[in-house]
């Protein structure tokens, strides 16, 4: 659900950890816990792994110690903010068949577009990266639900003019409840980059807003161990 991910769709980024996105329940747990014995894993940050945990919405955190793996950092999910419960994650994933790996399951795009959304500055480059890739992959074959996909989340001012141009239609529907689409649609390209900035904004507080009860609740069970 993080950098891997974002290669996957075609959006390079470099990254020195695996992000993942798990479902809580005994069984897949003790799954879980049996692959990071094998690859040695050593937890690194507080708290350790565990259901109440996950579904609180912290992240645990691990280094790999085994051979051609070592050092190696997992950090572990299951629940985000603005993103779906795991079980429709899971239903909406995208599969990907790596040589020499296998089928690896993703978080399909728009997901990740949303778990992307955080007040992180790195993140934002790369949901533009990830619509860019998407448009240019499947600009002659997209469907009516990619491009409502597009019109919202498009973060680029001259594609979303493009993609206006090319379906206005979807355009003006979106537009509806997209501020920077509408100013797009008039003209005024300085604006629709300033309006996009204020989605970000909003998107950054809304995140911070989330994290904050989490960090106390996290500093108050460090204190208290």
């Amino acid at each position: 659900m993080g950098g891997q991910a974002c290669i996957l769709y075609g959006a390079a980024e470099f990254t020195r950890d695996v992000d993942l996105a798990v479902a809580v329940d005994p069984p897949n747990l003790k799954r879980l816990q049996a692959a990071l014995r094998d690859l040695q894993a050593e937890t690194i940050y507080f708290p350790g792994l565990s259901k109440s945990v996950l579904r609180r919405g912290h992240a645990c955190h691990f280094r790999t110690q085994s051979p051609g793996l070592h050092r190696l950092r997992i950090d572990i999910m299951s629940r985000m903010r603005g993103v779906d419960p795991f079980s429709r994650l899971w239903k909406r994933r995208e599969e990907f068949r790596l040589p020499g790996v296998g089928i690896v399951a993703l978080l399909a795009l728009p997901d990740l577009v949303k778990a992307k959304k955080t007040q992180r500055d790195k993140d934002w480059p790369m949901i533009r990266r990830l619509i860019e890739a998407d448009v240019a992959r499947h600009s002659g074959d997209a469907d009516a639900l990619r491009v409502d996909f597009w019109m919202r989340e498009c973060r680029t001012v001259n594609v979303l003019r493009e993609l206006a141009r090319r379906y206005p239609e979807a355009a003006r529907r979106a537009a509806t409840g997209r501020p920077a689409l509408r100013e797009i649609l008039r003209g005024g390209n300085s604006k629709a980059a300033d309006l996009l900035r204020k989605e970000e904004d909003v998107e950054r507080a809304r995140d911070r807003r989330y994290w904050a009860p989490l960090r106390r609740e996290l500093e108050k069970w460090r204190l208290g161990r």
